[in-house]
């Protein structure tokens, strides 16, 4: 990947910064603010990166896994309790280099079961020779081994840090559910494929977890279909998907799972425009609920503040076009009356879709074309600047060659490396050139854009959340 140039990243500086840093997180999609503008198109990711984010800007930029959309709104998410589990969990650990790539293990599985479905700890509670009070999951394995959800060894041993197979983590989720099957002896499939790496006392319970349909959303199918072990990103993910599919609706099998806390839904209006083509990572919003509300077992009247703020963006372009958003809600309020807002987030919907007034659209149409004509001539100098220097290096290196090699008696080398020299420039004069109509072209597109948004605003509907919008979010 070419280097940042200062010039670049100081331009970058000014227009991508976010204006509230949000606390390190675990998972690299959560700090990843992506650019796709077509004043980059056919160029090389440049990757500028800061204590806390990541700002990809051009290259192949793909929509991000994990997320549930609003209803209505395709290119609008809600940030996915997965990517939350996996942070708690890289926060209690107390690791800093946590991997969501890597096999999860027993222990992680227990906390991500206790923690992701809300599991009630039976009071049964078993020790283990290897797991201590302060050990960091000791109660989440009290609560799935007292539940039975899982158990330990002969030995008296839990084994926590031991990775558990692919198999006995469908094993463990066919325990909670009832879900009908066809066990005809044959290996399992998914999607026309054989799941490998299955013992035959695993076909039973892999089938039923297959035909639950919560495999469907799990990331990186090659690997689940090829690897002995799951991810913690998929394992969060699968126990996401049995907290929407089962535990929402009551069919979570066990004692652990009875009379448990009902969904909680929180009705607002947006106060805040949100959307990909303004917004960035760390933004905070507001909204007023229109309905009273029971969170944390206090009772939030109807015009409490909802606070929330943008996890991901990713910007209009073409072939992206409108972009994306993912949000996250935080806090409710009401006065000095506080309380947390769920992690676990089961559903979101757009119940009243608003366009801002063509007042509004009108007044903010100079501002903002003027921040995009100079974002795009900033990443185009930047760009220019990048390849002006890579290949000033790159000619400087062969005349270097040209004169070495042909004073040492090579002079069919040294012709060669004066000919590559040439070949250089003219690179360097096709990438310059290439650059500046390709940026000219971005900011006659952008403009065009936002004249489209003034004039019809509900092109960019699904990507964005305006004013006086009535949203119901579902925990």
């Amino acid at each position: 990947m070419r280097k940042t140039t200062q010039a670049l990243s100081i331009t970058l500086a000014l227009f991508l910064t976010c204006s509230n840093v949000m606390a390190k997180t675990c998972c690299d999609q959560e700090k990843v603010q992506v650019y796709a503008h077509p004043s980059l198109m056919n160029a090389d990711a440049t990757e500028v990166k800061d204590a806390n984010y990541v700002y990809r800007i051009g290259g192949k930029i793909l929509k991000q896994k994990n997320r549930i959309g609003f209803t209505n709104k395709e290119n609008l998410y809600v940030n996915a309790f997965a990517r939350d589990l996996l942070n708690a969990m890289s926060v209690r650990k107390g690791d800093k280099d946590f991997d969501i790539k890597m096999p999860v293990s027993r222990s992680e599985i227990a906390f991500m079961l206790a923690n992701g479905l809300n599991m009630k700890d039976l009071g049964y509670h078993k020790t283990y020779t290897d797991v201590t009070a302060s050990y960091w999951a000791d109660a989440e394995i009290k609560t799935a081994t007292a539940a039975d959800v899982m158990i330990g060894y002969p030995d008296k041993s839990f084994k926590p840090d031991q990775a558990i197979t692919k198999a006995e983590v469908f094993a463990v989720v066919a325990k909670l559910i009832e879900v009908p099957y066809t066990n005809d002896g044959s290996a399992p499939t998914l999607n026309g494929k054989v799941i490998e790496n299955i013992p035959t006392w695993a076909y039973g319970c892999t089938k039923e977890v297959v035909a639950s349909g919560l495999l469907a959303n799990v990331p990186d199918v090659n690997t689940l279909l090829s690897a002995p072990y799951l991810s913690r990103q998929q394992v969060a993910t699968l126990v996401s998907e049995l907290r929407i599919k089962f535990g929402a609706n009551g069919q979570l099998v066990g004692d652990a799972f009875a009379n448990s806390a009902a969904p909680v839904a929180v009705k607002v209006k947006m106060l805040d425009r949100i959307d990909a083509k303004h917004s960035n990572i760390g933004d905070r919003f507001l909204a007023k609920t229109t309905e009273e509300t029971v969170v944390g077992n206090q009772t939030f009247p109807t015009g409490s503040v909802v606070e929330g703020r943008v996890v991901t963006v990713q910007r209009p372009g073409l072939g992206t076009h409108p972009g994306s958003v993912t949000v996250k809600f935080t806090q409710i309020s009401n006065g000095d009356q506080k309380a947390e807002l769920p992690k676990q987030l089961t559903s979101a919907t757009a119940d009243c879709i608003k366009n801002p007034n063509i007042v509004a659209r009108i007044l903010g149409l100079p501002f903002t074309a003027a921040a995009r004509t100079v974002g795009i001539t900033g990443r185009g100098v930047g760009e220019i600047v990048n390849i002006a220097g890579d290949g000033l290096e790159q000619y400087g290196d062969q005349l270097s060659d040209t004169l070495v090699e042909t004073f040492t008696g090579h002079l069919g080398r040294g012709a060669a490396s004066f000919g590559n020299s040439f070949v250089t420039l003219g690179k360097g004069v096709y990438g310059i050139v290439k650059t500046t109509i390709s940026g000219t072209f971005g900011i006659i597109y952008e403009l065009g854009d936002e004249l489209l948004y003034t004039i019809v605003p509900s092109v960019s509907n699904s990507s964005a959340l305006n004013p006086n919008e009535e949203l119901t979010v579902i925990f």
